[in-house]
């Protein structure tokens, strides 16, 4: 019996035992399905595509004016775009024996678990390039055994379907490196301003150094001052390694070690009130998503040597006409006639300063309230927002529906006072600028001197009022959606508020004989494997006889003609080619405008403030005319 009992009782203890083993096998069994139930398939890796940012170039596409993101700031490149030197401080740095694991280095691996269980704290990482990647495409960085496990599976999952190669490309694209920016390319043409491709030796250690810690290295943070020596000991910790593991030699990395990082400065968007425009334009087509991680190429109409010009032109325009006139904003576009695109744009004098004067408000009209509107708005471009009364610029467009009508430069008009009838509840009798009458005169004397009285007459007797402003709308004003009535005789020395952009292109049709073009600011996009997605195209809409639109031109570059107001050598004046100019002053000289045209180019300046203050007898010939020549003249000088 006793022998029974003791056999009863093992048999008993080995059950415990092994029913014991196999709760644990199934426990930890069920631990790992529960961990890896809902694991991502590495073969994802081909399906998703890596958030890139979009890239917005000039026309040569030489010149990235901006790039447009969301949260990851990222340009994509191939393996063998990687220089050398960063695969082998990366690797030197990150994982010395990639090509050799399996994705998981598993004596690091035990490594790294045995200090943690000495230090009973999960700080050391034994991660593999592989594991990284797959960390930061899939898991998160929590320290926990479950986010582990799933690491070390998925590595192993990818290293064994996809090459060494391919895996190493993915990580270099995708690690961070601060403030948004991923991959080596980006972060290369963001602090060195060139394309990784291009980098040396100190500054691949420099990108190697910042994977440990991208947002603490960062070069363009408050803080950086502090952590500065910080990098540069991990960036020497990344050339000692490279000559441990053979990749330099040690005097190489000791030439290095006392060289600083030259960071470039923070990139600025180049051209940015039309960088804005042609953002505003793909987002409409497209969507913010889609041009936030698609990596777009678009390659923009604007010239940049014209632009550089535009922008110097009004910034050093405007600095004059403060001084002058008060008047303390400027605004430029250039375009090219005979296909609409836009070759230059500036929205404002200077998009870096400030509001002035210093506590303005900058909503307008809201501010008028308080009576402290803003005369100077940076951020606001007046250019293609700003709706603002063209003064004498717009008679050309009367002029055109009167030649249209029948009559020419030689058809006669009287100049002299005038009461034109009751209008706003009193009698329109306006003036010539001198407050002088010159009896009969021609058209062309008309319109080449800017006498008002007989550029009413042209509209109210040869043109027609209603005829007139829907000429305007066809060569392309958009704001004169009132009923004619609303804006009365008026209207032809400027008594309806224009854009600036409406006012250039309209200008275009008589620069190109008479066909209305719309304004393009896009030649193409490309999508991230160079595929063109879009491909600007036109279709020019004929609006004006080339007969008329010669007339016009002929008049506006008759230099004397319009001498006797404007005298033989003004800014206006070229001798070759031909130029033709029309100059614009609103009442009360609250705008000053001048545009002018050759058979290439359009350009169009307005002068003024923000707020409608009035300036000091700020003509636009002497207001925006010197802008206007300056930039006209270097375009047609090339």
């Amino acid at each position: 019996m006793k022998k029974n009992n003791k056999t009863n009782t093992g048999n008993l203890i080995l059950k415990i035992i092994l029913w014991t083993i196999l709760f644990i096998i199934l426990s930890i069994g069920g631990f790992f399905v529960y961990c890896l139930h809902d694991l991502p398939r590495p073969e994802e890796f081909q399906e998703a595509q890596f958030a890139q940012s979009a890239k917005i170039y000039d026309r040569t596409g030489q010149v990235v004016l901006s790039s447009f993101s969301g949260e990851e700031k990222r340009t994509y490149v191939k393996l063998e775009e990687f220089p050398q030197i960063l695969i082998d401080a990366v690797i030197a740095t990150e994982d010395a024996k990639f090509f050799s694991h399996p994705g998981v280095d598993f004596h690091s691996l035990l490594r790294a678990i045995l200090v943690d269980l000495k230090l009973k704290s999960p700080a050391q990482g034994g991660s593999t390039i592989t594991q990284q990647l797959i960390r930061s495409t899939f898991l998160t960085n929590e320290k926990t055994l479950e986010r582990k496990l799933k690491e070390i599976v998925l590595a192993l999952e990818l290293d064994a379907k996809y090459s060494k190669e391919q895996i190493l490309e993915w990580y270099l694209n995708q690690i961070p490196f601060g403030a948004n920016i991923y991959g080596a390319q980006e972060a290369s043409l963001i602090y060195f301003s060139k394309p990784v491709s291009g980098i040396d030796l100190n500054e691949a250690a420099t990108l190697a150094a910042m994977i440990q810690a991208p947002s603490y290295y960062y070069p363009y943070s408050e803080n950086y001052a502090e952590h500065k020596d910080d990098l540069m000991a991990r960036k020497n910790y990344v050339l000692s390694r490279m000559a441990q593991e053979n990749f330099i030699t040690a005097q190489e990395a000791d030439s290095l070690k006392e060289k600083e990082p030259e960071f470039s400065p923070l990139p600025k968007t180049l051209a940015p009130h039309f960088v804005q425009y042609v953002k505003q334009e793909l987002i409409q087509k497209y969507g913010e998503t889609f041009l936030e991680t698609k990596g777009l190429k678009v390659y923009t109409t604007l010239d940049w040597d014209i632009q550089k010009t535009a922008q110097e032109a009004v910034k050093n325009g405007v600095e004059n006409a403060k001084k002058r006139f008060s008047a303390y904003n400027g605004a430029l576009v250039a375009i090219n006639p005979n296909n609409g695109e836009i070759l230059a744009m500036v929205g404002s004098a200077d998009p870096d300063a400030p509001p002035y004067p210093q506590g303005c408000l900058d909503k307008y009209p809201d501010c008028l309230r308080s009576n402290n509107c803003c005369k100077f708005v940076p951020y606001f471009n007046v250019a293609v927002q700003g709706e603002r009364q063209p003064g004498s610029s717009f008679k050309p467009i009367v002029y055109a529906k009167a030649f249209q009508n029948g009559y020419n430069d030689k058809t006669i008009v009287v100049d002299e006072l005038t009461n034109f009838g009751i209008y706003g509840g009193k009698a329109y009798i306006p003036y010539n600028f001198d407050l002088k009458f010159r009896g009969p005169v021609t058209l062309r004397e008309a319109l080449a001197q800017s006498l008002n009285v007989p550029s009413v007459k042209v509209l109210r007797d040869l043109a027609g009022l209603n005829e007139s402003i829907e000429l305007a709308r066809e060569v392309g004003i958009t704001t004169l959606d009132e009923d004619p009535s609303f804006y009365g005789l008026s209207i032809v020395l400027g008594g309806g508020g224009v854009k600036l952009l409406d006012m250039v292109s309209a200008y275009g049709v008589f620069a190109n004989g008479g066909s209305r073009i719309v304004p393009s600011s896009i030649i193409k996009i490309e999508d991230n494997n160079g595929k063109i997605i879009y491909q600007r195209n036109f279709t020019p809409k004929k609006v004006l006889e080339k007969s008329v639109c010669d007339l016009i031109t002929d008049i506006l570059s008759d230099n004397e003609a319009r001498a006797p107001i404007f005298g033989v050598n003004s800014v206006l004046t070229f001798d070759s080619p031909k130029v033709a100019v029309k100059t614009g002053t609103s009442q009360d000289y609250v705008d000053g405008w001048t545009i002018g045209y050759t058979k290439d180019i359009v350009v169009g300046v307005w002068v003024g403030n923000n707020d409608n203050s009035p300036m000091a007898r700020g003509l636009g010939v002497s207001s925006a005319g010197p802008i206007w020549r300056e930039v006209i003249k270097f375009a047609i000088s090339r």
